[in-house]
């Protein structure tokens, strides 16, 4: 198997959308990534890359596999060294299981999980092709993943006990404290910080779409930038030199 960078990290990310287009048009002119056809790809699915660093995909939620009224949403995807044993820690640990163990195709295999503080995440055993290269510097690239919650501490435990070691890249805070979590009262998410040479042209270019799909939070170094697309999909955005790993 193939791998960029170490295990217990997220590396993959599927942006699941009712407007492909118009989705691909705003993360396109917003953040500069690309959207093209996978044309070594059986399945000709959308890939996201920045740069010349693939970094995720695209799902058309008017498919029929999905379930209707399905709302969009990020899935992301953590890679381990084995999905069967890892999912069977993760509920002893108090996980739900959405979807068991399976193999996709030349992927590789995938559970995904509701982990206890209620957010969703699958875990990946990638085969060949294994997600995003830690070190990336393109615009737009990964950074670090983000769970804010009622209880931080009991997630970081659950990850750490599930996986064998701490999460990398990651950081856990409280909902109601923290500028980087998502919206009081909303069902707790990972949310990807991503790395870009210049926030403010991102918040202008957003801005051009609509007033209300950028918010700002905290000042100086601590400000916090989180990107909606017009559908909500979101993502923090930070200066690319504010660290190589995040606080804990």
């Amino acid at each position: 198997m193939t791998r960029h960078g170490p295990m217990n990290e997220f590396c993959w990310m599927d942006l699941k959308t009712r407007d492909p287009s118009g989705t691909a048009a705003f993360f396109s002119s917003v953040l500069g990534w690309d959207f093209a056809v996978d044309e070594e790809d059986w399945r000709r699915a959308v890939r996201i890359s920045a740069g010349t660093d693939r970094i995720g995909g695209v799902s058309d939620l008017a498919q029929p596999v999905y379930p209707p009224g399905t709302p969009p949403h990020i899935a992301y995807y953590l890679a381990v060294d084995d999905v069967d044993h890892r999912t069977d820690l993760a509920v002893a640990n108090g996980a739900q299981v959405v979807v068991p163990p399976f193999d996709a195709g030349d992927q590789g295999r995938i559970a995904t999980l509701i982990d206890p503080v209620g957010a969703v995440l699958s875990l990946w055993r990638p085969r060949g092709f294994a997600g995003w290269p830690v070190s990336a510097t393109a615009e737009g690239t990964p950074h670090h993943a983000v769970l804010a919650c009622e209880d931080p501490e009991r997630a970081r435990e659950f990850y750490a006990g599930t996986m064998g070691t701490p999460l990398g890249r990651a950081v856990f805070r409280e909902a109601d404290a923290a500028a980087t979590g998502p919206a009081a009262g909303s069902v707790p998410q990972w949310e990807l910080a991503l790395a870009v040479g210049d926030p403010d042209a991102v918040i202008r270019r957003a801005r051009a779409h609509g007033p209300d799909l950028v918010t700002l939070a905290g000042e100086g170094p601590r400000r916090v930038v989180r990107l909606r697309s017009p559908e909500g999909l979101t993502f923090l955005v930070q200066a690319g030199d504010q660290g190589s790993g995040p606080d804990r």
